[in-house]
């Protein structure tokens, strides 16, 4: 069995190529909120040159209180379910899509470690939303081997480029 975790951003770049491509063949921009991967899914993308024809914003909303400010995740929701959970990663995802000039926004919370991790949460646990103009939001729950702390988030942008490429086509 091949291991298929991206080394660095630069295994990523023809995933996010073909990412924009496919966004710039919609007519369509998109957006990110970021908790886990700290920028580096809108940092994949406009490595790219041309990028910006389809890339509106990316919200890095690290603290729950970022997640409140910027996206208007209600701040009782993180409380009652935990920032890493289903329902905030949605929240996060619609929050940029009403704040933003995007048709698409994608969303990751997660626990990238060291530590930070439970027996209900354990490190590698991620939430993923897609929210799309016209069109229920999408969710993953993801559980990455615990391979570090970077190989998580590479992981982890991997998969919401390719969840943004599934909610376009």
């Amino acid at each position: 069995m091949t291991d298929r975790t991206p080394r660095g951003l630069d295994d990523l770049t023809a995933l996010a190529t073909t990412v924009l491509d496919a966004l710039k063949d919609g007519g369509k921009m998109v957006a990110t909120a970021e908790s886990c991967t700290g920028g580096l899914i809108c940092g994949t993308l406009t490595e790219i040159a041309g990028s910006s024809a389809v890339v509106d914003r990316g919200f890095v909303t690290y603290s729950n209180e970022a997640k409140t400010d910027m996206l208007g995740v209600p701040a009782d929701l993180i409380r009652t379910v935990g920032a890493v959970s289903k329902e905030v990663a949605i929240a996060m995802a619609e929050g940029a899509l009403a704040r933003s000039n995007a048709d698409v926004a994608v969303s990751v919370t997660g626990i990238a470690g060291p530590g930070g991790g439970s027996q209900d949460k354990p490190v590698g646990t991620v939430h993923i939303a897609v929210a799309s103009k016209g069109r229920p939001t999408d969710h993953v729950h993801c559980w990455f081997a615990d391979k570090g702390r970077r190989s998580i988030r590479l992981e982890t942008v991997q998969t919401a480029l390719t969840s943004i490429l599934n909610a376009i086509s």
